[in-house]
């Protein structure tokens, strides 16, 4: 009996000591939320891999995860990274090529059907022909707003508003003593937060980062124009401590009927939805992202959080599992089970997803505009005049990260009144010609 229970026992030590353990990056989003929750399922499926979360705000995990990979330090296995950083990091041999798994991993691959991913969103993480990441969701940007704040105050949403015009609305709705906000955006600062946004509206204001010779454009009227109206207008109808306002801030304001308003990522259109954590399921209403008085073009953003796998992980057989069963077919379905709705499924990634009937009865209010929205971003043509750039709310060059994210620190200067836009904007161009000398740009 003894040495019965001492082989069970040694067994068990064995097992554990051959199962690996994957450390995952990720951002603090709720659909990243959800897959950690969802992850005992990735266990039960592959018993022999652990899994090891580190979750962070945007900001934070860029700097984490960037540093980790560029110094080859190995702290994880998978990282969550955005259509900005794919390129750039698979040039910099920082990331693992997908297409060598695929093609070793016949089983995987035939289940997975990488023809079901949208073609662009494919073609955005593909560098030389090599896949090197897998995406989670994909989104582009639209307007949300409250029927019943609008219908209360007499007026209606065109399907394709102008900045103007969501301004005129954000007056007339905008109550503070009831707790009631005219329009909420992101003030926080970050390339990836505040300037995601703005960016957006600099483009339909007529604006550049830069000119064909790689001259900072940051001084320019189109540039002042457009911050004038982001600050005034946040400074006016947005809600107090707006500088400390995100995607997910917002998204809480918004989905507790607080913003009249709300211009921002389409993956939002689900959680609004979703009466699991929103109050406004039956008032929420939807239209394009508004345009300016430049130009149509570069109203929409295109951007995509995937899953990929640094150069420097041990474990990649581990890693290449898990990044396919959270960005898989039967992950979807397994999102719709948990939350009740295919409305609040990871969107913008699989045409399986917009061709379900499911899917199509509960996201039917927005699944058109979002998908019209993806297909009509067009990173190589955003804006009014030519640029030597691509991207639509970044500008696709290693020195952005850190560029976007002190021109948004300058931003939220502004709407906090710290500085004045004309100190902003003349603090962003000195740091937006640094960047394009620094990197060797301007010849």
């Amino acid at each position: 009996m003894k040495r019965l229970l001492f082989l069970t026992l040694a067994l068990t030590a064995t097992a554990a000591q051959a199962a690996t353990t994957i450390t995952i990056a990720t951002v603090n989003n709720p659909d990243m939320v959800t897959m950690q929750k969802l992850s005992p399922e990735f266990t039960k499926k592959y018993p022999d891999i652990n899994v090891k979360w580190v979750v962070l705000p945007e900001n934070e995990l860029r700097q984490k995860v960037t540093l980790d990979v560029a110094s080859n330090a190995g702290s994880f296995d998978v990282a969550t990274v955005g259509a900005y950083e794919v390129p750039i990091w698979a040039k910099n041999g920082w990331l693992d090529p997908l297409t060598p798994m695929f093609a070793k991993n016949a089983e995987i691959a035939k289940s997975y059907n990488l023809n079901d991913i949208i073609p662009g969103v494919r073609k955005a993480l593909t560098v030389n022909g090599n896949l090197y990441a897998v995406p989670f969701y994909a989104e582009s940007s639209m307007t949300f707003y409250n029927k019943d704040l609008f219908k209360a105050a007499g007026i209606s949403m065109p399907q394709n508003p102008t900045w103007s015009q969501i301004q005129g609305f954000a007056a007339k709705i905008h109550n503070p003593g009831k707790g009631v906000y005219g329009i909420c955006m992101r003030g926080l600062p970050g390339w990836g937060e505040n300037m995601a946004v703005f960016s957006t509206v600099m483009n339909t204001f007529g604006g550049r980062w830069y000119d064909q010779d790689w001259k900072a454009q940051l001084d320019s009227p189109a540039w002042k124009n457009a911050m004038t109206f982001y600050v005034d207008t946040l400074k006016k109808y947005g809600p107090p401590g707006a500088t400390g306002n995100g995607f997910t801030e917002n998204l809480t304001l918004m989905s507790q009927g607080k913003c009249g308003m709300w211009v921002d990522a389409t993956v939002a259109a689900g959680f609004l939805s979703d009466p699991s954590s929103s109050k406004i399921t039956k008032s929420v209403g939807f239209a394009n992202a508004p345009t300016g008085p430049g130009t149509p073009k570069g109203n929409h953003w295109y951007w995509s959080w995937n899953l990929a796998i640094p150069k420097s992980t041990k474990k990649e057989d581990a890693a290449f599992k898990f990044i396919t069963w959270a960005t898989s077919q039967d992950y979807i379905a397994l999102v719709a089970k948990e939350k009740g709705t295919w409305a609040s499924v990871p969107p913008g990634t699989r045409t399986s997803t917009y061709n379900n009937p499911n899917y199509k009865k509960a996201a039917g209010a927005f699944s058109g505009l979002v998908q019209s929205a993806i297909n009509s971003a067009d990173v190589n043509n955003a804006t009014k005049d030519p640029v030597p750039y691509s991207g639509i709310q970044y500008v696709a060059i290693p020195q952005f990260q850190a560029l976007g994210t002190q021109v948004g620190q300058f931003l939220a200067g502004a709407i906090s009144g710290q500085t004045t836009v004309d100190q902003a904007l003349k603090q962003a161009q000195d740091a937006a010609q640094k960047a394009a000398k620094e990197g060797g740009y301007q010849k």
